[in-house]
């Protein structure tokens, strides 16, 4: 009975860290250990190689380093479709990412010997060079995506994004209804910043949290010149900063989110280029052969 009890305990602590693990420490770095690991056969088969007068990409080390390279490539782009289907288990998708990250990082050595050091203005190059600009914005992706989760979490200060669209809308009808007693001309101001919706700003505004056109900015602004005395003013005023505080978090929450997708567009795009590449490379070595 205490056994049982033991080896479920140990069980579940081993869930437990397994679930709170990242994917870049998976499994103790199981991916990490097995791409360093095929580096250093790949290395070695280069070096040991009995070929004349190098290795090369037309040598039968060339060739296997490359059957490997191209394999690698194929199987790292399968990323996205990998992420529709959800297991678990040895491939699950947090498997499956951190095999994506370490792999394709060996893929600077793989391919590199491959080309044997050899490189030119032409389609062998490009493909090369095209695989670098992947591996290169793969490597953006993974400071961001092990980065900005935590930075989000903290601008929301516990709250979801759901709590925090909440606490605009109920800042606007307070803002609203403080807004009546007012004149027209500041009235006016008031509703200008309330029509004026955060979210319908283009991807680079959201990106470099750029909104010179704010009106809650401007209302502020015109409010602060309103006299002590005017207590309705002032306290229009009070509810117009509590408002540009929470559309301060909600607009850096939308850019951190941008940052996230803004790496993919040139991930994805260099993947698919880079696969044209590779077929073209590919096709022309056995044209030439």
């Amino acid at each position: 009975m205490a056994t049982n009890l033991t080896s479920g305990a140990l069980q579940s602590g081993r869930e437990f860290r397994t679930d709170h693990e990242g994917f870049l420490q998976h499994r103790g770095f199981r991916w990490l250990k097995l791409s360093s690991l095929l580096m250093l056969v790949c290395i070695a088969a280069y070096f040991l190689a009995d070929v004349e007068p190098r290795p090369n990409g037309g040598t039968w080390v060339g060739y296997t380093l490359g059957t490997i390279g191209a394999g690698l490539i194929v199987w790292l782009s399968l990323l996205g479709f990998r992420k529709r289907a959800i297991t678990e288990g040895g491939w699950s998708l947090k498997a499956w990412t951190s095999a994506h990250v370490y792999l394709g990082l060996s893929l600077i050595v793989i391919a590199t010997l491959h080309t044997g050091f050899q490189l030119g203005w032409n389609v062998h190059t490009l493909a090369y060079a095209l695989m670098m600009l992947v591996i290169l914005s793969g490597i953006v992706g993974i400071w961001f995506y092990t980065t900005i989760p935590a930075e989000l979490s903290l601008n929301r200060r516990e709250m979801t994004q759901r709590q925090m669209l909440d606490g605009l809308k109920a800042l606007d009808r307070q803002l609203n209804e403080a807004a009546q007693p007012l004149p027209r001309e500041q009235a006016d101001l008031v509703l200008e910043a309330l029509g004026q919706s955060p979210f319908k700003v283009g991807f680079w505004r959201r990106a470099f949290n750029y909104y010179p056109n704010c009106a809650t900015t401007r209302a502020i602004a015109v409010f602060d010149n309103a006299p002590a005395t005017d207590r309705d003013a002032k306290r229009v005023q009070r509810l117009l900063m509590r408002r540009k505080g929470q559309l301060d978090r909600i607009r850096r929450h939308m850019k951190l989110k941008a940052m996230l997708e803004a790496w993919l567009f040139v991930h994805v795009p260099a993947t698919v280029a880079l696969l044209a590449a590779l077929l073209a490379h590919i096709i022309s070595v056995f044209f030439y052969w």
